[in-house]
């Protein structure tokens, strides 16, 4: 008999396809990740009754918008991501969910989706590794926005990269994560990946994106949001939710 994780890594890759096993071979963290963001916004469904509307910032190939459309028959999902490659990849492996109603797409910018949606209006906006690709300045922009348009008791579910505070032990967890991409791309050969993940990671650990724990949930909390918690550490990834409040 298959295990809940085997069963669940062949229904992806079955959907996904090589992007999911290779996201899986190079960061299985990162998927890892993404199960998490389901599961949450699964545990918040249950306490619902009727559809819920879901924002998903970043859908990229759709990796985490599967992970969502799984979790829960209640969601109905806005998936927004500006890379057009990526988002058709995600339309053409996600289009039964699509054809059902239960998933849209809007190719715009974060900021510039969050903008346009009506405030309390979205019971849970949902993301993973896209916070962090954020120059600092827009982020707090794309935070305020999504407190906007929550729900009153609505929920933030964020799987991403917080940088550990202590900035020595930071450095060494990076230079551990950048020693595994050496050690499995050189392996199967796959030098043009490794390429982008180190030229990524620059930019990932520059300061003016780099998202560090304890600055990103003041963030939160000044932008207005109860109940932070930051859950489920594996090395610099995380999982963060947050509330807003009720009136």
């Amino acid at each position: 008999m298959m295990s809940e994780k085997s069963q669940y890594e062949a229904m992806f890759s079955g959907v996904i396809g090589q992007d999911y096993e290779l996201l899986n071979l190079i960061c299985p963290l990162a998927t890892k990740m993404s199960r998490l963001v389901g599961d949450k916004a699964s545990e918040y469904a249950a306490q619902t009754i009727g559809n819920l509307n879901v924002v998903e910032l970043g859908g990229g190939t759709g990796i985490t918008t599967l992970s969502l459309l799984t979790a829960s028959d209640k969601f109905i999902i806005l998936s927004i991501d500006n890379e057009p490659v990526m988002q058709e990849q995600a339309k053409k492996h996600l289009h039964k969910w699509e054809a059902d109603g239960k998933l849209a797409f809007c190719g715009d910018d974060a900021l510039t989706a969050l903008n346009n949606i009506a405030t309390d209006s979205i019971d849970i906006v949902a993301s993973a590794y896209t916070l962090h690709n954020f120059l600092d300045t827009y982020r707090k922009d794309v935070i305020q926005e999504v407190f906007r348009i929550l729900r009153p008791g609505g929920q933030f579910i964020n799987g991403d990269r917080y940088g550990l505070d202590d900035v020595s032990q930071h450095t060494q967890t990076i230079q551990h994560e950048v020693s595994g991409y050496f050690k499995v791309l050189t392996q199967i050969n796959k030098l043009d990946v490794l390429e982008h993940w180190i030229v990524h990671l620059f930019s990932d650990e520059s300061e003016n994106h780099v998202m560090r724990e304890a600055v990103a949930l003041t963030q939160l909390s000044d932008a207005g949001f109860s109940n932070i918690n930051l859950t489920n550490r594996l090395e610099v990834n995380a999982l963060v939710t947050a509330t807003k409040p009720g009136y």
